[in-house]
C-alpha cells in the first residue's frame, strides 16, 4: 500500500496574522485603483472635468489624423485638364404635333468637347462632327454648370471633327496639346467627358493605350456599308455615348486624342477609339481658319448614279446598260481643274487613276487619301455613251 502525508490543522495565531495581512493588501489595492482612474480621486471637481475633457480631445485628435488625402498621377492629370472639358448639346427645331409648325429648339443629342484656345475674348472648342451634325443651335456647358451659346466654325465628316467658337469671358481653362506620336502601348490614359448625356459632366475613366495605329471601318451614310477607314487610337478606357468629342489625356494632363467611338456589341468589352491629336491638329487649324478642311479639289458638284432614275440614265446620260455604278457631275465650277480639263455637266465618272469609282464616298476616299494639291488626277468618264479620258491638275479646294 502506499503512503501519503495528511494536512496539518493551522494554529489560531497563524490564522490571525494571515487575515491581517490580507486586509492590508486589499486596502493598498483599493487605494491604488482609486487614484489611478481620472475623476475618482478626491479633490477639485473642475480638475476632474478638465482631465476627462483632455481624454476626449486626445481621442478626437487621433480620429482626425486617420483621414489621408491621396494624390496620384491620375488625379494630378485630371486637375490639369478637367475644367477644359465641356458638355455639348445639339439643339434642333421641334414642331407642334397638331399644327406641324416649327416650334422651339429642342435638345436632340449631347456629347462632349475640349476648349483648346481662348484668345481675344473668343474661346474655341473641338468636338466630333457627329455630335453637332444637323444642329440649329449649340449649347456648351462649362465645368461649373454654366451654359454658353456657341457657333459652328466648321466641321469635317471624314475625320469626324468640328470646331465651335463662343464667348471666352468665363472660360476657366484650356487644354494643352500633347504628342500622340510618342504614345506607347500600355501607357496609362484618361478619358474625360459627359457620358450618356446625364448630369455626369467631367466623368473620368482610366485605361491604357491598346494600339496606336488602328484603321477602323466607318459607315458615313448609314447604309450599313463601309465608307471610310478612320485612323484612330485604341484604348480600353470606358468611352460611352456622350463621351464623344471629349478628352483623352496622358498622365501629364496633355490632350493626346479626341474620343470618338466604341465597338458596342455583347461580345466586345473595352474597345474604344480616339482621334490622335497629331492627326486632328491640322484639321482643327484648317477648320478654324477656313471653316472647312482644305483638301485637293476637282471643282465639281456630284451625285451618285444610283440616285438617278433609270429613265434619265437612258435619255439624258445615255449610258450603256451595263454601267450601273459611278458618279454624275452635276455642275462644273468655272476655272476649276475639272473645267480646265474639259469636263462637263452630266459626265459620269467611273474610274480615277485606274481604280473603279462606284459612288461619291469612293471618289472622295481616293481624292483625299491618295492625292495632294498640285497632283495630276487621271479620270475616265462617260459622255453621251462614250468613255472619255481627262487629266486634272488638282488645286486647293478653298480657292474655288
Amino acid at each position: 500500500m502506499g503512503y501519503y502525508n495528511s494536512p496539518q490543522k493551522p494554529s489560531r495565531a497563524g490564522t490571525f496574522l494571515a487575515g491581517a495581512a490580507g486586509v492590508a493588501v486589499g486596502a493598498l489595492l483599493v487605494w491604488l485603483l482609486f487614484y489611478s482612474v481620472p475623476g475618482l480621486a478626491p479633490g477639485n471637481k473642475e480638475e476632474s472635468a478638465n482631465t476627462s475633457e483632455a481624454v476626449k480631445t486626445n481621442s478626437s485628435t487621433e480620429q482626425s489624423s486617420s483621414a489621408v488625402e491621396i494624390t496620384t498621377d491620375v488625379t494630378k492629370a485630371v486637375e490639369e485638364v478637367a475644367d477644359a472639358v465641356v458638355g455639348i448639346t445639339n439643339l434642333q427645331a421641334g414642331s407642334d404635333f397638331w399644327s406641324q409648325t416649327p416650334g422651339q429648339e429642342q435638345a436632340v443629342g449631347t456629347g462632349s468637347g475640349v476648349i483648346y484656345k481662348n484668345e481675344g475674348g473668343t474661346a474655341y472648342v473641338v468636338t466630333n462632327h457627329h455630335v453637332i451634325e444637323g444642329a440649329n443651335g449649340i449649347e456648351v456647358t462649362l465645368s461649373d454648370g454654366s451654359k454658353v451659346e456657341a457657333n459652328l466654325v466648321g466641321s469635317d465628316i471624314w475625320t469626324d471633327l468640328a470646331v465651335l467658337e463662343m464667348d471666352g469671358a468665363n472660360v476657366p481653362d484650356v487644354a494643352e496639346f500633347g504628342d500622340s506620336d510618342v504614345l506607347k502601348q500600355g501607357e496609362t490614359v484618361i478619358a474625360i467627358g459627359n457620358p450618356l448625356g446625364l448630369d455626369f459632366s467631367g466623368s473620368v475613366t482610366t485605361g491604357v493605350v491598346s494600339g496606336t495605329d488602328r484603321a477602323v471601318p466607318v459607315d458615313l451614310d448609314g447604309d450599313g456599308q463601309e465608307d471610310w477607314q478612320a485612323e484612330v487610337l485604341q484604348t480600353d478606357a470606358a468611352i460611352n455615348p456622350g463621351n464623344s468629342g471629349g478628352a483623352l489625356v496622358n498622365l501629364a494632363g496633355q490632350l493626346i486624342g479626341i474620343n470618338s467611338m466604341k465597338i458596342a456589341t455583347s461580345a466586345v468589352e473595352g474597345i474604344g477609339f480616339a482621334i490622335p491629336i497629331n492627326s486632328a491638329r491640322p484639321v482643327i487649324e484648317s477648320l478654324e481658319a477656313n471653316g472647312e478642311m482644305v483638301r485637293p479639289a476637282m471643282g465639281v458638284t456630284l451625285l451618285d448614279l444610283a440616285q438617278v432614275p433609270r429613265t434619265y440614265r437612258e435619255e439624258t446620260l445615255k449610258l450603256p446598260e451595263d454601267v450601273t455604278e459611278g458618279v454624275v457631275v452635276n455642275s462644273v465650277v468655272a476655272g476649276s481643274a475639272a473645267a480646265k480639263a474639259g469636263m462637263e455637266q452630266f459626265d459620269v465618272i467611273v474610274e480615277m487613276d485606274g481604280e473603279a469609282v462606284g459612288d461619291i464616298i469612293e471618289l472622295r476616299k481616293h481624292l483625299y487619301n491618295e492625292k495632294k494639291i498640285g497632283d495630276t488626277l487621271a479620270v475616265k468618264a462617260y459622255r453621251n455613251g462614250k468613255l472619255m479620258d481627262f487629266e486634272l491638275e488638282l488645286v486647293d479646294n478653298s480657292a474655288l
